[in-house]
């Protein structure tokens, strides 16, 4: 057996008890007029003069106080409890009340020009502005931020991450061919020189290197010796290899134009050609993509590299202090000091919040009104009658008051245009 769910409006039972009071006294007040009305109509029955004024007056007040009463009863309920047709119309007729509110809404709140006319009124990025300017609420946003993020990151396991890069970005490096980008990119590098810095990096540590480790290179060199050569020339050669290599590392170093530079340069520069254009060496290329890609230390190498981002993401966010969230802090109270001083900023900034907004309301806006008609539709209609009236209720006695009062001042017009046609 299935019962109708009853509505849930999550009221607060104090603020319900407020209303509730309010309804008593206002339904009190526009009974008090009524029984006034009637007390003072059967007080000058068949008076004449002034006092019939007074009557006609009283007559007129009784009718309109009960016509209102009915109409304002029969919203949500059967006036004494008597069926009569095109009463209790908020139980009756509650799915087309829900469809009536969903087009309402969506036909004067869900539209582009109010959107946008809303949200520049708003001064959104004006506001938010000046509350990130203070220091406290741009460390608020932070420390928010830091435990979303230390929360996700917690979650995130290693075999989700094996997962994710064996089932997704594996695959998806498979697909995409390597030559064209391996190219286009090698060429940008070598037509703006941005190796170079590598290069003296490179150049510079070997460098220092062979200066601190003599002993191990004449040892290593010393290893590749045929058998047969005597030990001393074996120390004489590797030792003149070894000065031989300082020098000419130093030569490099220090001489930007040095040959090795110019011939690595060519070689790099060929190298992005043949990348980009030479059939062979794109084949090559793919190869050894595949190559690289299916050894299984691809995966477990990215989770060990995942894993040591991720610990030292998770330290600098749990301190409270440090570097990380006082940067944080700092950038967005800069921020927010721009959004206050720069106009064109704040334009910008509300232009997209408008068009996120507008888009989507155009994408959803129909899910959302649908609510709408969704929850009216799981309200029991009793119950949906006897909520509303509580929270409109108070506000339509003051239909019964105005009846009253305006039925009696018709009522005295008319009795005097009836005087005087007499």
């Amino acid at each position: 057996m299935t019962t109708t769910p009853v509505l849930d409006l999550g009221a607060d039972p104090e603020q319900d008890e407020i209303r509730r009071a309010g309804l008593r006294r206002m339904r009190t007040l526009a009974v008090s007029l009524l029984l006034l009305a009637a007390a003072v109509y059967l007080l000058t029955l068949g008076e004449d003069g002034f006092l019939g004024f007074v009557n006609a007056g009283a007559e007129a007040s009784m009718v309109g106080a009960i016509a209102d009463w009915f109409a304002v009863t029969a919203l949500f309920k059967h006036p004494m409890g008597i069926p009569v047709p095109h009463t209790a119309l908020v139980p009756k007729r509650k799915e087309e009340l829900g469809r009536s509110l969903e087009d309402f809404v969506g036909a004067n709140f869900l539209q582009e020009s109010v959107i946008r006319d809303r949200i520049a009124l708003a001064r959104v990025s004006e506001r938010f502005g000046h509350w990130l300017v203070e220091p406290e609420n741009s460390k608020r946003v932070v420390d928010e931020v830091a435990s979303v993020l230390q929360a996700g990151l917690s979650r995130v396991r290693d075999e989700d991450m094996g997962a994710l890069v064996r089932d997704a970005v594996l695959p998806r490096f498979r697909e995409e061919p390597i030559s064209p980008v391996a190219g286009s990119l090698l060429e940008e590098i070598v037509r703006d020189r941005a190796h170079h810095g590598l290069v003296d990096l490179a150049l510079e540590e070997a460098h220092r290197w062979l200066l601190a480790n003599e002993e191990t290179f004449v040892e290593v060199v010393g290893e590749r010796a045929p058998w047969w050569s005597p030990q001393a020339l074996n120390e004489r050669v590797t030792h003149r290899l070894h000065v031989e290599a300082v020098a000419w590392l130093a030569d490099i170093r220090h001489d930007p134009y040095h040959h090795a530079r110019t011939a690595l340069d060519s070689m790099l520069e060929q190298l992005a050609e043949d990348l980009l254009h030479d059939p062979e060496t794109q084949e090559r290329a793919e190869r050894l993509k595949e190559r690289v890609l299916d050894h299984p230390q691809v995966v477990i190498t990215a989770t060990s590299m995942w894993n040591a981002f991720r610990g030292a993401l998770l330290s600098a966010l749990a301190d409270e202090e440090g570097p990380l969230r006082h940067r944080g802090v700092l950038e967005l109270t800069r921020f927010g000091t721009r959004l206050v001083t720069e106009p064109r900023l704040r334009e910008k900034l509300d232009g997209h919040a408008a068009d996120l907004a507008v888009f989507a309301v155009s994408r959803y806006g129909d899910e959302l009104t649908a609510v709408i008609t969704h929850t009216v539709d799981r309200w029991d209609g009793k119950e949906a009658a006897r909520r509303i009236e509580l929270y409109v209720g108070r506000d339509l006695q003051f239909i019964r008051i105005n009846g009253t009062i305006v039925g009696g001042l018709v009522g005295v017009l008319i009795h005097t245009v009836a005087v005087l046609v007499d």
